[in-house]
């Protein structure tokens, strides 16, 4: 039997399918919970959500018709929130229609439209601007990267966490690429950025976007995958960056946000630190994924989701966690071939019980049978760590994700492309 929202008392956070650390979050930041959905069940009806609305919220007039009837809707006491591509656009788009505060459409828009904001972000570095172009045809391809040099990185216009990128690294590789897409299509071909790669969490409230905190992308040797530099293994920090090299990634992450106008919410930015400066990678208006969250939480104290709730809804930021004893702070994914985890229970076991290891997800059900490799930024699972000295967190690491996957038939798979390119 499904509770109601206690009215009256407080504002209500709707939540578009959320995992169920965000329904914590929501909670941490003092709000009431709806949780709205499609299916029949969902996890976050397990982790505490208050309510739970039945309808599908890919389709903008049934959400609004089903909102429009909530009495903290009416009153102004609520905001719409989601948490991945889908649900940042419906939750934006709800919110405006409503008169609801949010991120606006267009700035969630304008970060999700890869050749416009490429285009804007060169304004930022005329003298060095990252080369580019649009191919509406897969079988333009060849002609299209070798105008643009190899290597290059092609990836749909509009995609979304890492679906349907790739790095062609000649005339050849881009032919068979050209297989990979649409007839017809819209693409965007651009340079490859070589240097390390930095993932930027920031926050803005009313064009002051502050920056919470940034992480190096970690990425697994190349001779290990067909696309290097794309393909990330896992995230760490603190990050030793000179003092004018640090204020370049700042500015820059603000520069961006401020061409897509984007004056409220929360922001994940990819940077890439290449020999003429800091380059944009891409950019999106909501968190980065639960476990970087999860990683700026447990390394700085800072509630990304948390906050990101608390500020939709006009509430005090959540309280800080305090920070550890520790110096640096890691996150490591790990793939499965394809197979049954049948032995994954105690592997999950022995790998929590590494010392400085914080947290084990496993993003699949312990038995399921992996079928094919996870895509995009999808992952099988995920170790977070603690340690002293950056060798020992990667031995830290090292050794939880080794522990892990030995309940899985065949060893590690390397993870797929990351999300922001």
């Amino acid at each position: 039997m499904r509770q109601r929202t206690p009215e009256g008392r407080g504002p209500v956070a709707v939540l578009l399918s959320p995992r169920p650390a965000v329904v914590a979050a929501a909670r941490r930041a003092g709000a009431h919970t709806v949780v709205v959905a499609p299916g029949p069940s969902v996890p976050s009806d397990r982790e505490g959500a208050e309510r739970r609305v039945r309808t599908d919220w890919r389709d903008h007039r049934h959400l609004v018709g089903a909102l429009g009837r909530m009495e903290a809707v009416r009153h102004g006491r609520a905001a719409v929130f989601g948490f991945d591509a889908a649900g940042a656009l419906a939750a934006a788009r709800a919110n405006e229609e409503l008169g609801l505060p949010g991120t606006p459409t267009a700035a969630v828009t304008a970060l999700m439209d890869k050749a416009a904001l490429r285009a804007r972000s060169n304004a930022l570095h005329p003298a060095r601007p990252v080369s580019f172009a649009r191919c509406g045809r897969a079988d333009a391809l060849p002609f299209v990267t070798t105008l643009i040099g190899y290597p290059c990185v092609i990836k749909p216009r509009a995609g979304a966490d890492g679906e349907g990128v790739r790095l062609v690294r000649d005339e050849s590789e881009a032919r068979a690429a050209a297989h990979g897409y649409p007839e017809v299509t819209d693409l965007l071909v651009e340079e490859y950025l070589e240097g390390p790669q930095l993932t930027v969490e920031a926050h803005s409230t009313a064009g002051h976007h502050r920056i919470l905190g940034w992480a190096r992308m970690l990425h697994t040797p190349a001779p290990a995958t067909p696309a290097p530099g794309l393909t990330a293994s896992g995230h760490t920090l603190p990050v030793a960056l000179a003092p004018c090299s640090a204020e370049a990634v700042r500015a820059l992450v603000r520069g961006v946000l401020d061409l897509a106008r984007h004056r409220d919410g929360p922001s994940h930015t990819g940077v890439v630190l290449t020999a003429g400066g800091p380059r944009l990678l891409g950019s999106r208006a909501r968190p980065g994924p639960e476990e970087f969250a999860g990683l700026l939480r447990l390394a700085h104290g800072i509630d990304v989701l948390g906050l990101a709730l608390a500020a939709g809804l006009g509430l005090p930021g959540p309280a800080r966690v305090p920070r550890p004893r520790t110096a640096h702070a890691g996150l490591r994914y790990v793939d499965f071939p394809p197979g049954r985890l049948d032995g994954v229970r105690p592997a999950l076991a022995a790998a929590r019980a590494v010392p400085g290891v914080a947290r084990v997800q496993l993003e699949i059900p312990p038995g399921a049978l992996v079928r094919r490799a996870p895509t995009g930024a999808r992952h099988h699972a995920y170790v977070l760590a603690t340690a002293p000295t950056a060798g020992s967190l990667a031995r830290t690491l090292d050794r939880a994700a080794a522990l892990l996957v030995q309940g899985a038939p065949g060893g590690l798979r390397q993870p797929q492309p990351e999300g922001f390119a």
